[in-house]
Formats: C-alpha cells, sequence, structure tokens
C-alpha cells in the first residue's frame, strides 16, 4: 500500500508559477534572478501557510539551477534533482524555534566561511527566525551584514514586530498576504481534479472561508473531509464536520425578530443548544450574519461580503426589510451579551436573554415613535403618562411623520435598559402673579417641552387639582412638624439634625417656605437632607406640594468670631481643654511643642 502523503506536501509548489496569490512577490524575486540583483539577505514575513517558506525553497533551488530560463529552475540539471530528493550540500535549513541559542548562530557563521563545493551559492534558510535570542541575534548581526559573496541568508517569520531593528535593516523586506477566497477555492478545486474528488462548490466555499487565507488549513481542512466522507465532498458533511452552524438558522432567527415571535426563537435555540453548539458561538455567529446584512445594505461594500454564493440573494433580500439603525442596535446588544458570557453563571438563561431582547427591540422602536406622534399631537391633555421599559439601548430620533421612525441616529453605546416614557403634551398650569425682583427674565418657551418637564406639570396639575382638599401651610403646625423631623434626625444619630434645629423658617406661600443656613456647612446638611425632609412633611402636614428652599444669609455673630489664625501654642492649649487625654499624653511621652 502507498503511503499517503498529505496534500499540503504533496502539492508544494516548485517553481514560483504554482505559488498561488503572491505574484507581487514571484515576480520580484524572478525579475532580481533575471537581472542578477540579488541581495545578500532576504525577510519573508506574513501570515502562516500562505507560502513564505516554499518561496524561500523555490528561490534556494532556483539560484544555483545550471539552465534556469525566466526566473525559472529547470528541474532537470544535477543541482535541481539533488535539491528535489533533499541531498544538496547548497541548502541549509534551521528551526529557529528549536534552535535559538548563540552556540547555533555560531555554529552556523562557522559554516559560512566555507564555499560551496558545487553551484553558485550557499543558500541558509532560517525559519521562525523572531525565536531566536538577543545574545543569538547579536552574534548573527556582523555576518548578516557583510557575508561571502556566495552566501545567501532568507529569513522567515510570522511575527516581524519581534525581530531586532538592526536585523530589519540588513534585509530586503518581502510581505505576504493572505490567499484571497478566489483563489483558494480555485487551488482546492485544481487539486479536487486531481485526487478524483466529487466536490461542491458551496463547500469550497466554505473551506476558504474557514482557513481565513491559509492555504495550508485549507488543504489540511480538505483532506480531513475526504476522509470522513470517503472522497465525496459536500455542503452537509462539511458543514457537519468543522462544526459551523448552517446559516438557515440565522435566516430563521432574524424572521422570529422581525415577526417578534418570541417563542418561535426560543424552540429553535434549544434545536441549537441540542446539537452540542456553545452558546457563545451561536452569538458570533449571529453577529456576524448581521454584519453581512447590515453590509448588503449599501451597494459600495457589497465586495467585502464573503458568503456561500447561494446565500447571496437571500442576504440581498433580507437587507432591503431591516434598517440600519435596527441592525446596529441588534449588533450592540449580541456584542454585549457575547463580552458577558463567559461571566454568566447560567450560559443558555444568558443566550435566551439576548434572544428576548432582539425579539421585542422593534416593539421598542415602534413604542419611541409613538412617543414622538403623541407630543406632537398635542391631544389628550388630561392622560396621565404611561411607562414602557424597552429591553435594548435604542435612540430614535423625532420624523418628520407622526408615527414614521427615523433610523438616522443608531445607537452603539447605551445601557442593556432604556426607559421610554410616552405621554401626552398637557398645557401647563396657570401661574401665581410674582415680583418682578423675584422672577428673572426666561427666554420664551419652545413648543415642544421636554419629557421631565411634562412629567413637573402634570405633577402640578394633579396637586392643583386636589388643592382643596391641601391644608395650607400655618407657622404652629409647620414648626411643630420641623421639630418632630428633628427628633428623628436624632434618634438616628444623624448629624444633620444640628443644622435643621438652627434653621429659621419662613413661609412664603400655601406650600412653599425658607428654611435658612447661616453658612455653607449648614446649608450643605440641609441640602442633603431636604428630599427626605420634604416627603415627611408632606405626610405630616397633609399637603403633597410642600417644598422649601434654602438661604444662605450672613450671621451677625461670625462677623464678631472673625479672629487671626490661632498660634501652635494657641491650638494646643484649646484642644487640650477640649480633650484632657491630649494633655495627658504629652505628659507622659514627654513632648515638646514645636513653635
Amino acid at each position: 500500500m502507498e503511503k499517503f502523503i498529505v496534500s499540503a506536501r504533496k502539492y508544494r509548489p516548485q517553481t514560483f508559477s504554482t505559488v498561488v496569490g503572491q505574484e507581487h512577490i514571484t515576480t520580484t524575486l524572478k525579475n532580481a534572478i533575471i537581472t542578477g540583483h540579488l541581495a545578500h539577505a532576504f525577510l519573508f514575513c506574513g501570515p502562516r501557510g500562505v507560502g513564505k517558506t516554499t518561496c524561500a525553497r523555490i528561490l534556494a533551488k532556483t539560484i544555483n539551477c545550471e539552465n534556469s530560463t525566466g526566473g525559472e529552475a529547470c528541474d532537470q540539471c544535477h543541482s535541481c534533482i539533488s535539491f528535489n530528493e533533499g541531498t544538496s550540500l547548497n541548502i541549509h535549513e534551521l528551526d529557529a524555534a528549536s534552535n535559538n541559542s548563540v552556540d547555533d548562530i555560531r555554529s552556523l557563521v562557522e559554516q559560512v566561511r566555507f564555499t560551496p563545493q558545487a553551484g553558485k551559492y550557499k543558500v541558509y534558510i532560517i525559519d521562525e527566525v523572531h525565536m531566536l535570542s538577543s545574545s543569538a541575534f547579536n552574534a548573527f548581526l556582523k555576518t548578516l551584514e557583510e557575508p561571502p559573496s556566495y552566501a545567501i541568508f532568507i529569513l522567515a517569520t510570522t511575527e516581524k514586530h519581534k525581530i531586532l531593528p538592526t536585523i530589519l535593516s540588513r534585509c530586503q523586506i518581502f510581505d505576504f498576504k493572505r490567499i484571497s477566497l478566489q483563489n483558494t477555492i480555485d487551488h482546492l478545486q485544481e487539486i479536487a481534479e486531481k485526487e478524483q474528488i466529487e466536490t461542491e462548490e458551496t463547500a469550497l466555499q466554505l473551506i476558504s472561508q474557514k482557513s481565513e487565507g491559509c492555504m495550508r488549513d485549507a488543504l489540511s481542512i480538505l483532506d480531513k473531509i475526504v476522509s470522513f466522507t470517503n472522497g465525496q465532498v459536500t455542503y452537509s458533511n462539511t458543514i457537519e464536520h468543522l462544526n459551523i452552524l448552517d446559516a438557515d438558522y440565522y435566516f430563521k432567527l432574524t424572521a422570529c425578530m422581525l415577526e417578534q415571535d418570541l417563542a418561535g426563537a426560543m424552540l429553535l435555540y434549544d434545536d441549537i443548544n441540542r446539537k452540542g453548539f456553545e452558546g457563545d458561538d451561536v452569538l458570533n455567529g449571529f453577529a456576524e450574519f448581521l454584519r453581512n446584512v447590515l453590509i448588503c445594505t449599501d451597494d459600495r461594500v457589497v465586495a467585502l461580503l464573503e458568503v456561500v454564493e447561494s446565500f447571496k440573494k437571500r442576504f440581498a433580500s433580507l437587507a432591503k426589510k431591516m434598517e440600519t439603525g435596527y441592525l446596529v442596535s441588534a449588533l450592540n446588544i449580541l456584542n454585549e451579551s457575547e463580552i458577558q458570557y463567559r461571566s454568566a453563571r447560567n450560559k443558555k438563561l444568558h443566550v435566551e436573554l439576548a434572544l428576548i431582547k432582539l425579539c421585542y427591540l422593534k416593539q421598542a422602536l415602534h413604542l419611541t415613535a409613538v412617543n414622538g406622534s403623541i407630543e406632537k399631537s398635542g391631544q389628550a391633555a388630561n392622560a396621565k403618562p404611561v411607562s414602557f421599559r424597552a429591553l435594548a439601548p435604542i435612540r430614535v430620533k423625532e420624523a418628520a411623520t407622526p408615527g414614521k421612525i427615523d433610523y438616522s441616529t443608531p445607537v452603539t453605546s447605551l445601557p442593556n435598559e432604556a426607559v421610554l416614557i410616552i405621554e401626552s403634551q398637557a398645557p401647563p398650569p396657570p401661574k401665581a402673579p410674582i415680583e418682578a425682583k423675584e422672577a428673572p427674565k426666561k427666554p420664551p418657551a419652545s413648543k415642544k417641552i421636554s419629557s421631565l418637564q411634562a412629567i413637573r406639570d402634570q405633577f402640578n396639575t394633579e396637586v392643583s387639582s386636589g388643592g382643596a382638599t391641601a391644608t395650607a401651610l400655618d407657622a404652629t403646625t409647620l414648626q411643630s412638624a420641623w421639630n418632630a423631623y428633628i427628633v428623628q434626625l436624632k434618634e438616628l444619630k444623624n448629624p444633620a439634625w444640628q443644622s435643621f434645629a438652627l434653621a429659621e423658617l419662613r413661609i412664603k406661600d400655601a406650600s412653599h417656605f425658607e428654611a435658612t443656613a447661616s453658612n455653607n456647612l449648614q446649608q450643605k446638611f440641609l441640602e442633603l437632607e431636604r428630599n427626605r425632609a420634604c416627603e415627611y412633611l408632606q405626610q405630616a402636614l397633609g399637603n403633597r406640594a410642600v417644598q422649601f428652599s434654602i438661604l444662605l444669609i450672613d450671621s451677625p455673630d461670625e462677623k464678631k468670631d472673625v479672629h487671626a489664625p490661632l498660634s501652635s501654642r494657641e491650638q494646643y492649649q484649646k484642644m487640650a481643654q477640649e480633650f484632657p487625654l491630649v494633655k495627658e499624653l504629652k505628659d507622659r511621652l514627654r513632648l515638646e511643642l514645636d513653635y
């Protein structure tokens, strides 16, 4: 039985013309060989599996070929045959990942001194050169800068940023790129024909996407699927082997989102979960799916869509049904859920919550549109505000036509919950005349009022409608309730009670009074407790409209007490009077004051 050789080795390119997807590199190297303008050191860098080592071997083989034509090796001369058989003495390969010490580099430098026994050049290929230690790099510098005329160094790496700048400056750098999707498909199809493998184009497209531009990975995946399916590569068995969730599931989930079919979405995810797919893979795959839908909304970026050909029309059709702002909001929900997935204790519930948010996202957007419609209509003046809690972060710009949603300002960074308040625009209640000196001039009111102002107006309307039963403020009852609140603060050991005890109360009207503060500290304590104090007074006095403001006044007593700062001795004496233990401590430790 013939020994099996993996496709990545069996079909490794032997000439520059057979290298896939790196024409900008191979053309340059062939021209350099034809004109004789070869550098003494090359650095091949780029992603894994794109042909760096392969091009290094082809270059080493071609420059020693006895009958090279057009920058390509003949594959028939003694040098080419010995290279193909692995017996060439002019080509040396070093794996820097396992030979990264300074001694290994010194041994290589020693070999460079000997001229080639046959051929023109001695070529040294150092793979994964970024793994060399700093001392090894330094030992290599002089030889790399001024090698013998017959020595050529080819360095290969996947991480150029880890190589010392002194090494980079001594090499000609060639950047390899990822192999395109179409080039990978064509190459896989060519190999499948040579191996007499039955393939479907959609399956090859899926393999190419999974390899992410790495030809070696694509060939390894093809070998595994051929072994798994006994020579038949179809879309269904490729999906099964690669453990990829079929895009049909995502199309169905999107349909559930648009129809607000929560039950359908939950049952669909349960089916996915039973097949063994992890929740974070589902979230990531769904986000990638919606990203592809978002791309299809603009013809300028359709070229960025890398999906199976049979799905492109379905993506384009779905994109026409969905707005850009809706897609961005959905992507934000999926992104946040994927980030928080690892810390979630119940993984399945975490994914289900994300699906719930997505199913009700459309409803939340429509509720916001209704809000804008009611505000513009100015009807139902006596209607009370209704509060809805959205399950997704959204912000919808008010549209020119009532009831129509404008998605021109999508939201990408808001909390996971946003409160939407739908209310009618009630006319503001009549205000009592106020003295000109107390009411500064205000700019003319805007026709549209904010939601917060609408709530205030609604509250004032309710208070005015119940004003007949409300009790007007009286100095005696107010002071009594105030003192009761001070007692409550004392019992809670709240230091603000002293500031409340020192405050003087001045009634301004039936539901408003002032509390005076003689200094900033007292004012601060009053402000901290104002909301709780108002709630207490409203209940105690039976008047829901009771409010008080804080007035800072100058205290004549404070002006009399103003004096120069105390000296160190005066500060100590004052402290010792208040705290006798300080004096006792000073005497025991025999401390002296620092004047």
